[in-house]
C-alpha cells in the first residue's frame, strides 16, 4: 500500500490519503494494561471496524441534533489489501480529551468510588458496587496517553482548561447524549452497554466531529443482559476477558506480555464477534 505512513498505535495504522483525508486500519493485535500483546486475535480488525461502520450510522441524528459530525467518509474506498479493516475519513485537528461516559459502576471507577465515593469530581452515592447500574450516566473524561503511557481520569475543570469552558460543556453533553442513545440501542439487542469512551476533533470548519472508533469492545464495556448481576465481575463481549486472564496469570504488567493461549484466542474472538452479531442483528462474515 504506497500510501505514507501518519502514525502507528496500538491497534491503528494511520495513512495520510490526501485531500484532507486519512486512512485508518485496524489490525488484529490486541492490547491490555498499556501493554500490546504478542498474540493477535483473528478478525479482531475486521470486527472493529464493521461495528464502527454501524455505529457512525446510528449515532448519526444525536451528531445533528448538536451541528455536530462523524469523520467518516467510506469504508469501501479503500485499498484492496485492506479491505474490510479500513475506514477512509477526514482528517480532524483532534482535542486532548478522552470523553468517558459511565452508566454503571465498573473497572477503575469502582475502584475510586471505593476509595473516594466518587469518580474525580463526580460524586456518587453510597452503596454502590461492582456493575451496579448509576443513577444517571456520569462523564469522567480523561487524559489522552501516549503509546505505551496510561491514561489518567482528569476533573471538569481540567477539561475546561484544555479546550475552554464552551468546548467542555459541548463535549460532556454530546458525549453524554451519544451514550444514552448507545446504550439505549444495546439495551433493544440484549446488551448492557456499562461506559465507553469517544474522540473528537474538529475538521476544516470548526465543527465538532466524532472520530476514531466508536462503540466498539475495545472502546467499551458489553455486558449480557440476561446475565446482569451487580456485586461482582460480569461476563462480557470486550478485551476483559483478556484482562481476567492476564491477571491470573501473574503477569507482573511490567515485563513483556505473555502469549494467549489457543482457547483465550478463539474465545477472545467469539466475544467479539458475538458484539457484532447481536448489536446489528446481522452474521459477521
Amino acid at each position: 500500500m504506497n500510501l505514507p505512513l501518519v502514525a502507528r498505535g496500538k491497534v491503528r495504522e494511520v495513512y495520510d490519503a490526501g485531500s484532507g483525508r486519512l486512512l485508518l486500519v485496524a489490525s488484529d493485535r490486541i492490547s491490555a494494561y498499556d501493554h500490546v500483546l504478542p498474540t493477535p486475535i483473528p478478525d479482531k480488525g475486521r470486527v472493529l471496524t464493521a461495528l464502527s461502520v454501524w455505529w457512525f450510522g446510528q449515532l448519526t441524528p444525536v451528531l445533528d441534533s448538536f451541528g455536530a459530525a462523524h469523520h467518516l467518509v467510506s469504508a469501501s474506498d479503500v485499498p484492496a489489501e485492506v479491505a474490510g479493516r479500513a475506514m477512509l475519513v477526514r482528517r480532524l485537528s483532534m482535542l486532548p480529551v478522552e470523553c468517558v461516559a459511565r452508566g454503571y459502576l465498573s473497572g477503575s471507577g469502582t475502584v475510586e468510588y471505593a476509595r473516594t465515593g466518587a469518580i474525580r469530581d463526580v460524586a456518587l452515592p453510597a452503596g454502590l458496587v461492582e456493575g451496579s447500574q448509576l443513577p444517571e450516566p456520569v462523564f469522567t473524561p480523561s487524559t489522552k496517553a501516549e503509546l505505551g503511557e496510561h491514561d489518567e481520569a482528569i476533573d471538569f475543570a481540567a477539561v475546561e482548561a484544555a479546550v475552554g469552558a464552551d468546548r467542555a460543556a459541548e463535549l460532556r453533553e454530546l458525549t453524554l447524549a451519544l451514550y444514552r442513545r448507545g446504550a439505549e440501542i444495546a439495551r433493544e439487542a440484549g446488551i448492557i452497554l456499562a461506559d465507553t469512551k469517544f474522540e473528537f476533533g474538529l475538521d476544516g470548519d470548526g465543527r465538532l466531529t466524532l472520530g476514531d472508533e466508536v462503540l466498539t469492545p475495545d472502546s467499551s464495556r458489553f455486558w449480557p443482559a440476561l446475565t446482569w448481576s451487580p456485586g461482582d465481575a460480569q461476563p462480557s463481549y470486550d478485551k476483559q476477558y483478556v484482562r481476567d486472564w492476564l491477571t491470573a496469570s501473574g503477569w507482573d504488567r511490567v515485563s513483556p506480555p505473555p502469549e494467549l493461549p489457543a482457547d483465550v484466542v478463539e474465545a477472545t474472538r467469539e466475544r467479539y464477534v458475538t458484539a457484532y452479531e447481536q448489536l446489528t442483528g446481522t452474521t459477521f462474515r
